[in-house]
């Protein structure tokens, strides 16, 4: 449905974000992710044609020229509403009202867009007396009246509060898959694009690093800078002492692993990317299938949420993540020797050579 090849998005004269290539298929729901100020906003409003470009944009195959005709066949969220002081249903109809649509019909259809919201019963309401999750949905109910090819949402949660946050991403998750909608969205949080999207796209420092599925990008990040954004903070420098059809031999510090992934090609020194999640603490020996198991001395625990973040000496740095509960069961305190262990098939490999 959309494609970009060689994007520069400007804000300005300045270039701020750049992607190599972006495809994106009808009805896909595309997450661009990445830390604050790392042009993930410039680069969707370039999708959008809201700023200036450079470079090939395709819709529906032929290319972007004239920008207006493109425009009435999308839709942007932004991070604030921008509701208009009138009722509900007028900011909920506005776009209908500006394509002259006629009154009973634009109505009809904006109130079926704010009960699949969860807004219905606000229709008649001021829309500048809504708290902000009632008037984000009601931004977005606005923008799917118009019945969009493409919907753009810019940061649209990252001003609400936790449990306004997580209804209205399972609302609007379950409102884009029943329509169908094809979807691009800007997030910093990971939970976010993992709740809404098909595929993510990782941006940082203005580069698109990385486009591919969600298991991927949290499974397999491409380099190091990614890994530390979605969450792998284990990334350990290793040599590879051997290698066969089913294993690769590690040696990190003085410590041996063994992983299923085969070595990155000409590289005897990877770098070895383990999911704090995928670290499994025991007291004392177990019984397990990990082939990898480390003696280890807690060095400290630090609360994370609703978990607890191990900082771990095994005779290298090692980070676990427990629940609460499993850190109270195992009575875990700085200091104590317990036993640290990851599955084969958990690892991912990154080159250390970078070409």
């Amino acid at each position: 449905m959309l494609e970009a090849r060689d994007l520069v998005a400007y804000r300005g004269d300045r270039p701020v974000a750049h992607a190599a290539r972006i495809d994106l298929a009808q009805g896909e729901h595309l997450a661009l992710l990445g830390p604050n100020g790392a042009g993930k906003s410039s680069l969707v409003l370039g999708l959008a044609t809201l700023v200036r470009t450079d470079g090939e944009l395709r819709y529906r195959g032929a290319p972007v020229r004239d920008a207006d005709a493109y425009r009435r066949r999308i839709a942007v969220v932004f991070q604030r509403p921008l509701l208009l002081d009138r009722s509900v249903r007028e900011n909920a109809a506005l776009g209908l009202a500006l394509r002259g649509v006629a009154k009973g019909a634009r109505d009809a259809r904006a109130e079926n867009e704010l009960a699949r919201l969860g807004v219905g019963q606000l229709a008649d309401r001021p829309a500048l007396g809504l708290s902000g999750g009632e008037a984000q949905r009601v931004s977005i109910a606005r923008a799917l009246a118009i019945d969009p090819e493409i919907l753009f949402l810019d940061e649209p949660f990252s001003a609400l509060d936790a449990p306004t946050r997580e209804t209205l991403i399972a609302d609007l998750a379950h409102v884009l898959r029943e329509r169908g909608v094809t979807t691009v969205m800007v997030t910093h949080d990971r939970d976010e694009a993992l709740s809404l999207a098909d595929r993510i796209g990782v941006v940082m420092n203005g580069e698109l690093r990385q486009l591919d599925t969600a298991e991927a990008v949290f499974g397999m990040p491409s380099d190091p800078e990614i890994a530390a954004f979605v969450g792998v903070e284990n990334v350990l420098p290793a040599r590879v002492e051997r290698a066969t059809e089913e294993l690769t031999y590690l040696r990190i510090a003085d410590q041996h692993a063994e992983v299923t992934e085969p070595p990155p090609s000409g590289d005897d020194f990877p770098l070895l990317c383990v999911r704090p999640d995928d670290v499994v603490i025991a007291r004392g020996v177990t019984t397990t299938s990990a082939r990898n198991s480390f003696t280890a001395r807690i060095v400290r625990i630090e609360p994370i949420g609703r978990r607890m973040r191990l900082v771990l000496d095994c005779g290298f740095p090692l980070i676990a993540h427990v629940t609460r509960q499993s850190a109270r069961d195992l009575a875990l305190e700085a200091g104590d020797q317990v036993v640290a262990s990851f599955k084969a098939t958990v690892p991912h490999l990154l080159p250390r050579i970078r070409h």
